[in-house]
This record gives C-alpha cells, structure tokens and sequence, in this order.
C-alpha cells in the first residue's frame, strides 16, 4: 500500500472542523479534507469581497458551513456541540497587517481572544482529540536578521497584527499545558499545535495586500 493510500485511510470519515474556511487557507484545506473523504464543518464569518475561494469552488454545496464571528464565544461552544469534531483546525484570524493599524482592538479580539474562545469550548468538547492553531512566521520578535527565525526564537511583535499572533501561541501554549494535555489532567488529552504560517501564494487569492493579487489588480487596470 502506498504512502498516499495510507493517508486517505488515516482521513476518511473523519469529523473535523476548520474554522475561517471562507478564507483562502481554510478554503483550500477544506477542499483537501473533503478529498480525503472526511467529513467538514465550517465556521467562519461569510466570504468576504466581490471573488472568493470558497463561491469559485462551490464550497457551500460540499460542506457544511456555519456563519459566525469567532469572538462569540456561546456561539462557538454550540457549534462544537452540535458537530461533535474528531480534529479541528483553527484558522479563523483578522490576517492583514495593514489592517490590524486600522483596527487594532479588533484584531486583538479577533486573533487573541477567537482563540481563547474556541479552546475554552474544545474544554468541554468530549469528541476532540486534536488540534491545530494557524499562526504566523510573524510572531517572532523581530530583530531585522538576514537569516531565517527558528522555532525557539523569542516571540514578539511590533504591529498589532505581529503581537497578536504571539500572543496567540502563548495562548495555545498555556491551554496545553494547563488543561488539555497530559499535564492538565484531560482524559483523554488533547494533542494541540500551532503552526506559524509564511506567505502562500496560490489559485483564488482574491485578498487586498497579497502581491500577486494585487499585481494582477494593477496590471488590469492598464
């Protein structure tokens, strides 16, 4: 059996949740997970802008989905009621620097306390086994190196956006350790990791501030 067989084996009928699956990362990964056969649940507030991901691949129709800001914190505890997830993969974020110097309180609220929020529920969500937090590679203090951050660097951040991710891995670190792993007495425990996120560049990225987007946005005005 190939390694790619043993994949779908290891997905197929899973329950799992992604949450910002309107956006353009939790759009494709939904995409992947229903390739895979398993079973997803959406939450996310609904796609934003004229062109989306998620309306060109006709995501409504394949999953479902529910429409919710992530900052409601009763809303999100039903949510994981009413779906009963296996895994969950937590990518609903306010994601734009420029943004966050706009709207720097909400991005906080968003990215920070979204977090919490959802962590809080997946305490009380017996089905949950795993989960993955989405960051950023930008949550490190940055200290204009020429060469790459590497995992134990210090976390930092000196725009909203940058600190809110920082502040997002200590969150998930103080869930893991205090309540949903080993150490936090869960039986049984909750495997729970973030993932620092670079720059993606790919198909249906209809998003203000992504270069390539916006390099196709100029040039189309030509």
């Amino acid at each position: 059996m190939t390694a790619p067989m043993l994949q779908r084996d290891l997905w197929r009928g899973r329950r799992v949740a992604v949450t910002g699956h309107t956006g353009f990362k939790g759009g494709w990964l939904a995409t992947w997970l229903l390739d895979l056969s398993c079973e997803v649940f959406g939450y996310a507030l609904p796609p934003e802008g004229a062109e989306t991901f998620f309306e060109r691949v006709g995501l409504a129709s394949k999953m479902s989905s529910t429409f919710a800001d992530i900052r409601d914190a009763s809303r999100v505890a039903r949510f994981l009621e009413e779906t009963a997830p296996e895994i969950i993969f937590h990518l609903a974020a306010q994601p734009l620097v420029r943004r966050s110097y706009r709207e720097p309180a909400a991005t906080f609220e968003t990215n920070v306390m979204g977090t919490v929020n959802l962590l809080e529920a997946v305490r009380r969500q017996a089905s949950v086994r795993a989960v993955v937090v989405v960051t950023s590679d930008k949550c490190y203090e940055n200290r204009e190196w020429l060469w790459p951050y590497r995992e134990d660097e210090a976390l930092g951040g000196r725009d909203p956006y940058s600190a809110s991710k920082a502040c997002e891995e200590l969150v998930a670190a103080a869930y893991r350790h205090s309540f949903l792993g080993p150490e936090g007495h869960r039986e049984p425990p909750v495997a729970l990791a973030t993932a620092r996120a670079g720059n993606v560049i790919g198909g249906g990225d209809f998003a203000e501030d992504r270069i390539v987007p916006d390099a196709v946005r100029a040039l189309s005005r030509v």
